[in-house]
């Protein structure tokens, strides 16, 4: 049994990992006085999960729906409160101590509502108050710039009237007449206009007066903030001169229709003066007053900043816990509130602690009761993890839930996924790097967990410990492969000379292997004793590398996949034995482990003899193909093996081949077996329990719900209730599982070749690398720079991230499917408790 230790709502717990925690349904009595306080103290402790006792029930008619309206009111204003908050760029606090307190009580709510109402009165009545003073402050401005940019318009119209000629009443006559007239006063309408309407303004004034006015504006050179929205916006201040009173009216009704705002402005440069001098001393004024305003809003901006994330968290936890008592259903004989909910049994004490603690913070002199009730729905799975079993638990819980109390495939993750991945990464200085990096992450972790890196950077953060590991075993099997960035490293003297007739400082050599001459005399070749540990350095500049390499990794692939492929059917053993599923063990466990184990399972057997036996050890005095082996096994039944596939035994191979035929017929006659004992012996006992049935009907003994017994052998819980399902499905089914495992057999030790495949990808890229891109770069120093440069980029990105990331999904991959598929179903779901932990997390999610 694997036991992880597991942090739940900050409290250490010691939690099985090999089977998910035994929960129990049952019902909680809660008197309504004491309900709040209950809740909050079993939200504190994060070890129960409500069911919705009224599902068909509308939001609307439920009993705490008011309460829940507050609690949505007092969120709507501190929204309000945090918009204000943001654009003033002060910063929020006390989120993380209010986190850490209990929820608020039913009188603090109450406090909190006035408290809330109020400051958003002053708030609203501030920010009105700013908004007028704004207003009149950029009235007051624009008015200063048309009487600063006018008066030279207004010099050149009093020039221009002496030559001014009206023509009676006759809009139509233009405003300047080249021969003379009877003079008039001209009028004028000054204003500013946003710059980007200045050329349709023009042109319509322009058609709708005829050409009869007179157009001047000029650009205000500071741009002008909207005090309604924040806008930053451009004008011009335009002044217009007209005669006649319909013309002026039409030219105020143009304005008005594009937006544009107009001052009064007086006639005479004396009124103008004076005028300009009194609107410079109210700018003044206004200025300072809008100074002290903005500085009494900041003050109370930083004021409600200082507590408005405590009051988010405690709002939070209010509404969580009147969501959370809607779901109760209300007993209005005993006048109580009955909640439906799960728990796991080893957290039972500390429930029952939180129940005390709830009726004693409320005065209630009643306790609140926790009852088991029995049922027939499938709990929840329940683990316990922490930092760093999370990480492989969410791996599986990807693939599927485990359904209730099945064997968990994370204990075995935590191990046998960063070892596959290694197998297929193995380098000692990827690994290392790798390794460094992750160990970087969690010696930074609780100052990087709030660091808001995008999704990516999320998963990196949260898999710190897996990335961790990967970077460990990768370094191990790059240590065993004696790789390191492409290149390997002597630890002692090589196990092999260098051929005959070749320089010491070859780049590259060709090893001859041991072999029989003629006379059946072994010659040791260039092969002198094995190496000490891992893959001899000199394979490294071996020109037969690739050909040693690729035999050693194919066959090590197929030895680990098998090997875990007979792991996985074991643990199916586990959940047979612990559902108490006496069918299901002798009728496809144990043909499942001999087919499996006569045609697999040999072969792993040959290859470590293979490997271990000498050459003039074989009965021949020649390795036979361990490929052409197994087909013979199949092809040539009953025949023994020619001579040059014997691989022990007599040299004509009539034991060799008496093994394998026996091991075919077993692993043949295993299929029939998977396919069709249980199912039969289902259907007979269906038709025994019919017959019992009938009988006891027919001597009036049948009782309501008797008319099925079960037993131990029954198929209930995990796995389906195949003796409520005809003959004709459960027959379907099993031949589906039969066909589904035998071909799974095949196609999954074949899955695992991709352990060889990728390790030797990894390892011709790396070379690839350097000596393509860092080789380069040795002759001259400053060609280095560059050429390392250029290499470690492509290190990080290509072999490190690209090849780790492939890696990475093609160890899932063994695991979901060619390991889990063996024995885990998946059919679970989470056991998901009432924590203020979780729902403060997801809130910042």
């Amino acid at each position: 049994v694997v036991v992880g230790v597991g942090v739940v709502s900050g409290v250490v717990d010691m939690g099985s990992l090999w089977r998910s925690q035994p929960v129990n349904r049952a019902q909680l009595f809660l008197q309504p006085e004491a309900a709040y306080e209950t809740i909050s103290s079993l939200g504190e402790m994060g070890k129960i999960q409500f069911i919705d006792a009224n599902p068909d029930v509308n939001a609307f008619q439920r009993k705490f729906v008011n309460e829940v309206r507050r609690c949505d009111e007092m969120e709507r204003k501190l929204r309000f409160f945090a918009a204000e908050v943001e654009k003033a760029d002060l910063k929020i606090n006390g989120a993380d101590a209010a986190a850490e307190e209990r929820a608020p009580d039913l009188k603090e709510m109450g406090d909190l509502e006035s408290n809330f109402s109020k400051i958003e009165r002053e708030m609203k009545e501030i920010n009105s108050n700013e908004q007028v003073l704004k207003k009149q402050h950029l009235e007051l401005t624009e008015l200063l710039e048309i009487l600063s940019k006018t008066a030279i318009f207004f010099d050149e119209a009093e020039a221009a009237t002496a030559t001014l000629s009206v023509t009676g009443n006759d809009d139509h006559a233009p405003l300047l007449q080249d021969n003379g007239g009877v003079g008039g006063q001209l009028g004028f309408v000054t204003g500013v206009i946003v710059r980007e309407k200045v050329t349709s303004f023009e042109r319509l004034l322009w058609r709708a007066c005829r050409g009869n006015v007179f157009l001047r504006r000029v650009a205000i050179d500071q741009s002008i903030i909207d005090p309604s929205n924040g806008d930053e916006l451009h004008k011009e201040v335009f002044i217009v001169f007209f005669q006649g009173e319909q013309l002026g009216n039409r030219v105020k009704k143009i304005c008005e229709g594009f937006e544009a705002t107009i001052y009064p402005c007086p006639s005479t440069p004396v009124q103008r003066r004076e005028l300009k001098t009194g609107v410079d001393s109210r700018l003044a004024d206004l200025q300072n007053v809008l100074a002290r305003t903005e500085e009494h809003r900041n003050q109370v901006l930083r004021n409600i900043a200082f507590k408005l994330g405590g009051w988010l968290v405690q709002v939070k936890k209010i509404k969580a816990i009147f969501h959370t008592m809607n779901k109760f259903n209300v007993d209005t004989t005993r006048k109580c509130l009955i909640a439906e909910c799960w728990y796991p049994t080893a957290k039972l004490g500390d429930i029952q602690e939180a129940l005390r603690d709830g009726s004693t913070r409320s005065a209630s002199d009643v306790p609140s009761i926790l009852n088991d009730v029995r049922t027939s729905e499938q709990p929840p799975t329940a683990y316990f993890t922490n930092k760093f079993t999370s990480g492989f638990q969410g791996i599986v819980n990807a693939y599927g839930v485990a359904s209730y109390r099945e064997v968990n495939p994370g204990p075995f993750t935590i191990i046998t996924f960063p070892f596959l991945f290694a197998v297929m990464f193995g380098d000692l200085g990827h690994g290392f790097l790798m390794a460094l990096a992750a160990f970087i992450i969690i010696l930074k972790e609780k100052s990087l967990a709030k660091f808001d890196g995008g999704e990516i950077w999320k998963t990196m953060y949260n898999g710190r410990y897996i990335i961790l590991l990967m970077g460990l075993f990768s370094m191990y099997t790059g240590f065993i492969y004696n790789d390191i960035f492409s290149k390997s490293i002597a630890f002692t003297s090589s196990g092999w000379t260098t051929p005959s007739g070749v320089a010491a400082d070859s780049d590259k050599i060709t090893l001859a292997a041991p072999w029989l001459d003629s006379n059946n005399v072994t010659h040791p070749g260039d092969f002198r004793h094995p190496y000490v540990l891992g893959l001899d350095p000199i394979w490294q500049v071996s020109e037969n590398k690739l050909t040693f390499s690729n035999s050693y990794k194919m066959k090590l692939s197929v030895v680990l996949g098998i090997i875990q492929m007979e792991f996985g059917v074991l643990l199916s053993l586990f959940n047979h034995v612990f559902f108490k599923k006496s069918l299901r063990i002798w009728h496809e466990f144990i043909p499942q482990v001999l087919f499996l184990t006569c045609i697999f399972g040999y072969l792993v057997i040959a290859i470590v003899y293979k490997w271990v036996t000498p050459l003039h050890d074989f009965p021949n005095k020649s390795a036979p193909s361990l490929l052409i082996m197994l087909i013979n096994m199949f092809l040539r039944f009953g025949l023994p093996p020619p001579t040059e596939q014997v691989l022990f035994g007599d040299t004509g191979g009539s034991i060799q081949g008496t093994i394998e035929m026996a091991l075919v017929v077993i692993a043949v006659l295993c299929v029939p077996w998977m396919l069709l004992t249980r199912p039969l012996m289902l259907k007979s006992r269906m038709k025994k329990r019919a017959q019992e049935a009938h009988n006891r009907s027919a001597d009036g003994m049948l009782q309501q719900g008797g008319a099925l017994v079960h037993d131990d052998d029954d198929e209930e819980g995990h796995g389906g209730h195949d003796e409520n399902h005809d003959f004709g499905e459960i027959m379907v089914h099993q031949a589906i599982h039969t066909i589904e495992f035998c071909l799974g057999c095949i196609s999954n030790t074949a899955s695992y070749l991709r352990l060889w495949a990728l390790s030797l990808a990894h390892s011709q890229l790396s070379e690839v690398l350097w000596q393509m891109v860092l080789h380069n770069g040795f002759p001259a120093f400053w060609k280095l720079f560059f050429m390392f440069a250029a290499w470690a980029v492509l290190t990080i990105a290509v072999l490190l991230i690209m090849e780790g990331l492939s890696a990475f999904l093609h160890a899932l991959r063994l695991h979901w499917v060619e390991f889990q598929s063996k024995f885990y179903e998946g059919n679970g779901y989470l056991f998901a408790p009432f924590s203020f932990k979780t729902l403060l997390s997801s809130e910042e999610e």
